[in-house]
């Protein structure tokens, strides 16, 4: 076994939030799981601790978000309190008070993209991408890496740091042509100031966690040795499972504990994840002993059978096939930006994105100025069936001169008469207004 580390944990159930009595975003999800922490006396090691979750502020929501009309109109006291459990894992980690944390909170984040118009896969806000601005606001710039293990593509995050050439954000997940949200591909690779920063691996039906552990070994590790973090987050949906009602996957407890003892995260915050008996009491406590460096060895869902989870030869040699393009893709990166590019002064990007959970659908225009010095300039155009239409302006973090000149005059000069509002968001200087 690895040394003990010190793991703080963060609970937050939402008791009273639910999208609806019967909806697999409820809150019994994480009664199961506490109650298994507390009988299996987790609690009782020493390097064990719990915390109570802090309250996100609408600030650090608009440090990543634009939300339409504001941010207070898509979101409740849970989703800031959800937030407020990972910034809490993130402040524990960074002040030195423990060695990783694993935020047990919901609701969930991961498919809540830069411009937030309602819910979608459950989501409102995105409590990783707001920890994220939280930790690079108070503890300065850092090279941070979004390793996404829910069985569905993380296309909010990806949509979030899309043109931040310092946050890789890798997504592992069900092949998208088989399941929600139907993205999550190759071609998905980032902007034109952050190619590479992108990555998506997308697995075939019945992977289990032998396929799994295979591209964690030969594509997710090699590809953050060279990216070379700072800290490691993990997006740690938990609907891979064999049981879990809404997916097609074959991970198991023991699978998503060895997972974690060899991606080491930092920071661990739970996304899906909807076999509330049969997977997450099991995957939650497997996880915790990883990361706090405890035998987790025990650690077995009643009907645990290995042998009839195992892949099939042929799938096994479509997983290792995969393994190969992904790691080939980052090797050429550089070369792939330079043939995408070109000359080119802005590139654009149109996107179709229906809100699933509110039903509402969005059209949205995004230009983005190429610089070789920073993310760039990007400028979003969005029109929702709802009637709203936005434009926001959107400088990066460690913006360059020449990007925060043309963002601050758009801004200035934009029209508010052809929208309902203009959003100008400085991750740089941390300023956020409203015309």
């Amino acid at each position: 076994m690895t040394r003990t580390r010190k793991t703080g944990l963060i609970f937050f159930p939402a008791f009273d939030w639910a999208i609806s009595p019967t909806h697999p975003e409820r809150e019994e999800r994480l009664l199961y799981t506490q109650d298994q922490v507390f009988e299996e006396g987790l609690l009782d090691f020493d390097n064990i601790i719990e915390y109570k979750p802090g309250l996100a502020t609408v600030e650090d929501i608009n440090r990543v978000h634009v939300c339409v009309p504001d941010a207070r109109s898509v979101i409740t006291e849970s989703h800031l309190i959800s937030a407020g459990g990972a910034i809490t894992a993130a402040d524990k980690v960074l002040s030195g008070e423990v060695d990783n944390a694993f935020a047990l909170v919901r609701p969930p984040g991961h498919h809540a993209m830069l411009v937030v118009h309602g819910a979608r896969g459950f989501c409102n806000i995105n409590i990783e991408a707001v920890m994220i601005g939280y930790i690079r606001k108070h503890y300065g710039a850092k090279r941070i890496a979004v390793i996404d293990t829910d069985c569905h593509h993380g296309d909010g995050t990806q949509d979030i740091f899309w043109n931040d050439p310092n946050t890789l954000c890798l997504s592992i997940h069900q092949d998208g042509r088989t399941l929600y949200p139907g993205t999550g591909f190759h071609e998905e690779f980032g902007g034109p100031n952050a190619m590479g920063a992108t990555i998506n691996i997308p697995l075939p039906p019945r992977t289990s966690e032998d396929g799994f552990l295979y591209i964690l070994e030969h594509a997710i590790q090699p590809i953050i040795n060279d990216f070379k973090p700072d800290l490691i987050i993990n997006s740690a949906g938990q609907d891979n499972h064999y049981t879990d009602p809404i997916t097609n996957m074959r991970f198991t407890a023991q699978g998503y504990a060895t997972l974690n003892e060899r991606l080491k995260p930092d920071i661990a915050v739970l996304e899906g994840g909807y076999s509330i008996e049969g997977a997450l009491p099991y995957v939650n406590v497997g996880i915790i002993l990883a990361m706090a460096g405890l035998d987790f060895s025990h650690v077995k869902e009643p009907d645990y059978n290995p042998t009839s989870l195992r892949e099939s030869d042929d799938l096994k040699r479509t997983i290792e096939r995969e393994a190969e393009q992904i790691y080939k893709l980052w090797k050429n990166r550089d070369a792939l930006r330079e043939k995408a590019v070109g000359q080119a002064k802005y590139v654009k990007r149109r996107k179709r994105i229906y809100y699933d959970t509110d039903g509402i659908s969005e059209q949205q225009e995004e230009t983005v100025r190429v610089c070789s010095d920073c993310g760039g300039l990007v400028m979003i155009d969005s029109i929702a069936d709802t009637g709203n239409r936005i434009y926001a302006v959107i400088l990066s973090a460690g913006a360059c001169p020449e990007c925060r000149h043309d963002g601050e005059e758009f801004f200035a000069l934009t029209n508010p008469g052809r929208y309902q509002h203009v959003y100008f968001q400085d991750r740089d200087q941390d300023i956020f207004r409203v015309k």
